[in-house]
């Protein structure tokens, strides 16, 4: 069903692109309403337009706080067009219809963004917006509405096609997104208020975001994807990048896995492997190369199409040794000109700079055909007070720093997590197995098939206890010296009693890091 536009209402806080779009309306000669600064910048601009409150006969109030809820505005956005009952009673009270509303709101989103103060915050909360795109939005049938000035494009070519008339196909299609926008801007404020109030988890939960990018498809190519934004900052992630092929969904999973182990190591000693989410490869070492080559000779073959993190600048020495293997995307804190040649030589390798990528403390959601896991962030590594050391050995001030490195990897591990470590580098990782015996004994497989040599007098970490003794045996055998573990199995006593026998120190963090 077209139907003509013959009265416009346009109300924008974004002013941006308003030329274009007035002389489409001004060619179809639609009447238009306007109030405050938008009616001032389209007087401005040399456009016809009446001025709200002589349109309604009511003058805005409370700071103009009410000046578009007025039954005027209303009943012209609302009534239906076909109903018999409806048309009468706009005759009676001599109300005009209103066929295009075009509407942006207060800019609630970027005032979170810069400013702290609760009331110019609460200020830039669009009530009078929102409630005539809603009322727009249901009544789709007569009415068109536009909420973003990307969309006045569609809108120009949609009059011009159709001579001054709107389709109701366009109509619903833009209904659409104008719903999707008041449930996104309801959902920032719900939010906000939760945040200020410390309530996390609320009797109803929202979770907003803003599609940046459609991708190629999702794990596998029979699958739909997209990436999305739900931050207060939502045109980009805080990553630059440089070169290289589109990011797929499989990239972007390994990159947040990478990131997150990324953000716990000390600055500008830290390099991350993923290979599927999990960390096949981490070192720290002042040294940038040293930790480089030390991440990736813990399961070179794994790494093999990986992930690459670096929490430091990338030089030329450190792009020779990324260029001699296959990668699909490297990120680092910056990149020198010279490391840009040599990476550049790799058409398909994705560059990514994350100087500006700044780690958030949210919440962590799973979904699942209709509902949603929501629980905080696993953020304790190992609390002082709970850590005791169960045998008759001690670690030594300087074997704690790196068993503390040891038991962080594993937190980041799928469970079951298995993770021997030496010199803060990895040289044995058994991951997402369904026996913590058979995590042990990747492990071991994998120290023993790349880093033979730094088995013995290693650190092994578990994320949770072990329930028998064989899996601490298999270590012990293999020449782990110092094993850190939560602890609370009802076998606790015969393991400790296994590992005094072997003369291997272990600890209890009292602390279970599961990761599934």
């Amino acid at each position: 069903m077209k139907l003509s536009v013959k009265t416009a209402l346009i109300s924008v806080s974004n002013k941006e692109n308003l030329v274009s779009l007035l002389k489409t309306l001004k060619k179809f000669n639609i009447k238009i309403i306007s109030s405050g600064g938008t009616y001032a910048s389209i007087k401005k601009l040399g456009y016809d337009c009446t001025e709200l409150s002589k349109f309604t006969g009511f003058k805005e109030m409370l700071d103009g706080r009410v000046k578009t809820l007025h039954p005027k505005i209303h009943a012209g956005i609302l009534h239906d067009r076909r109903n018999r009952k409806h048309k009468s009673e706009m005759s009676k009270q001599n109300f005009p219809a209103i066929d295009l509303i075009i509407v942006n709101f207060y800019p609630f989103q970027k005032i979170i963004r810069d400013t702290n103060n609760p009331r110019q915050i609460i200020e830039n909360i669009d009530i009078g917006g929102p409630t005539m795109v809603r009322a727009a939005a249901k009544n789709f049938k007569n009415v068109a509405i536009i909420t973003n000035i990307n969309d006045y494009r569609s809108l120009i070519k949609e009059l011009e096609t159709l001579k001054g008339k709107t389709s109701l196909k366009f109509r619903e299609f833009m209904s659409s997104k104008a719903f999707g926008l008041t449930a996104y801007y309801d959902a920032m404020i719900a939010n906000w208020f939760n945040t200020k109030l410390n309530i996390q988890f609320p009797e109803r939960k929202t979770i907003f975001g803003r599609k940046l990018q459609e991708l190629r498809y999702g794990e596998n190519p029979h699958q739909h994807s997209s990436i999305y934004v739900s931050d207060y900052q939502d045109q980009q992630l805080g990553f630059n990048k440089i070169h290289g092929k589109e990011l797929s969904f499989n990239n972007y999973n390994d990159m947040f896995a990478s990131l997150q182990i990324l953000s716990s190591l000390k600055k500008n000693t830290g390099t991350v492997i993923i290979k599927h989410a999990n960390p096949c490869g981490v070192s720290t070492n002042k040294v940038p190369l040293t930790s480089f080559k030390n991440a990736f000779a813990s399961d070179p073959i794994s790494a093999f199409g990986g992930v690459i993190a670096c929490n430091y600048k990338i030089n030329k020495k450190i792009a020779y040794e990324i260029n001699k293997n296959f990668l699909e995307v490297i990120l680092a804190k910056g990149f020198d000109k010279e490391s840009l040649k040599i990476l550049k030589r790799r058409k398909n390798l994705r560059i990514i700079d994350i100087s500006n990528f700044k780690p958030k403390n949210l919440s962590s959601i799973k979904s699942f055909d209709g509902s949603f896991l929501v629980q905080s962030k696993d953020n304790i590594i190992i609390d002082r007070k709970k850590l005791k050391c169960v045998t008759k050995l001690k670690p030594s001030k300087k074997d704690l720093a790196e068993i503390e490195f040891a038991f962080n990897i594993c937190k980041y591990v799928k469970s079951n997590a298995i993770v021997l470590c030496n010199s803060f580098s990895t040289i044995g990782i058994g991951a997402g197995q369904p026996s913590r015996l058979d995590s042990c004994k990747i492990a071991v497989q994998k120290a023993k098939q790349f880093q033979s040599v730094k088995i013995k007098n290693s650190i092994a970490a578990s994320d949770a206890f072990f329930p028998f003794a064989d899996g601490i045996n298999v270590l012990i055998k293999a020449g782990v010296k110092t094993i850190i573990q939560p602890g609370g199995s009802m076998r606790d006593n015969e393991i400790i009693n296994a590992a005094n026998k072997a003369k291997i120190k272990m600890l209890f963090t009292g602390i279970r890091h599961f990761n599934h």
